[in-house]
């Protein structure tokens, strides 16, 4: 689940010897949510229709909202498809994630979300333990198979959802875009995630907020927890408090364990993640948020070039929150 990120800007000395730059914004929506693409530049190069086809790209490839989309014809399939460029590189990140994280992150987890409830179809009611085991074995990294250009799968059950990765590789897409139009200053955000790079005109610092779980209900208002400045770099996240339903005293998450096939249940509230790429923050958030906070802190700190900030639930229920060394030194 994203969190969202808000757009803030902190002033620190740095001089600008080039053309003066003018700031330039896109806004829109698309996958389910909003976008904005903020980025400056001496003229305005980049235009909404260029940012709509390239989306429109995406959702024909990653999209398991479309009928027609690459993934999903191939959970429709028997044994699988020839994958364009956007869906291999989101399989091939997906499956070293997997494997660096023993099965924390894993794509194939498709069959037990659509059982509990989060997935492109309606459900009546939820799975019970026979279900449950019976999905899991249409569930496992080890299914599915990219050889070259085809992804193969094991069996025609085995069905993928990269909805925990494909935003943060949209982000990416639109910044890469951004740089090929040789624009060096940016903020592209969609869904939450985000990837930035350089400064405003007259030096101020990007400067990101992290929302946190609002105090009372439903309804009110998250607060921002922390800021953070950086010059380069994604910032995404994970969380459990927005995205569940009630059903009776039981709260269910979106966030479902691939090895146990039930919701996520402990006590971490959300994660967020720095990396040098979107797709890389977007995986991991969700992965770090499977661990458990002991686990998800000791793994991060062994990551090179990964930070993370987590936000969780004491035993007393009181809300407390930790970080990597890294992302203490981000903090304002």
């Amino acid at each position: 689940m994203r969190l969202l990120l808000l757009c803030l800007f902190a002033s620190l000395p740095f001089i600008f010897t080039q053309t003066e730059l003018k700031q330039y914004t896109i806004r829109g929506l698309a996958q389910g949510t909003s976008y904005q693409i903020t980025y400056y530049a001496a003229d305005s190069s980049i235009t909404k229709a260029q940012v709509t086809y390239i989306l429109a790209q995406l959702d024909s490839s990653l999209s398991i909202y479309k009928p027609y989309s690459l993934i999903s014809q191939f959970n429709r399939s028997a044994s699988g498809l020839q994958a364009d460029r956007h869906l291999q590189k989101v399989i091939k990140k997906a499956q070293q994630v997997s494997r660096k994280t023993d099965g924390a992150f894993d794509i194939t987890v498709q069959p037990l979300v659509q059982a509990w409830g989060f997935g492109a179809e309606q459900v009546s009611a939820l799975p019970d333990s026979a279900a449950i085991q019976a999905l899991l074995e249409c569930v496992g990294a080890g299914k599915i198979k990219l050889s070259k250009n085809q992804l193969q799968k094991q069996a025609p059950c085995v069905r993928i959802d990269v909805n925990g990765i494909a935003q943060g590789y949209s982000v990416d897409v639109l910044a890469d875009f951004l740089e090929k139009k040789g624009i060096r200053n940016y903020l592209v955000e969609l869904g939450g995630e985000m990837r930035v790079k350089g400064r405003k005109p007259g030096g101020k610092l990007m400067a990101i907020g992290i929302e946190g779980p609002a105090e009372g209900t439903l309804y009110d208002a998250y607060p921002i927890q922390k800021v953070i400045t950086l010059e380069k770099g994604a910032i995404t996240s994970s969380g459990n408090y927005r995205k569940f339903y009630q059903s009776g005293s039981r709260k269910i998450s979106h966030l479902i364990d691939p090895k146990t096939g039930y919701p996520l249940d402990n006590e971490l509230i959300s994660v967020t993640v720095w990396a040098k790429d979107a797709m890389t923050a977007d995986a991991y958030d969700n992965a770090l948020m499977g661990m458990g906070l002991e686990k998800a802190l000791r793994f991060a700190n062994r990551q090179k070039e990964l930070e993370a900030y987590f936000i969780y639930r004491k035993p007393d229920n009181s809300v407390a929150d930790t970080a990597t060394v890294g992302f203490y030194k981000m903090m304002k």
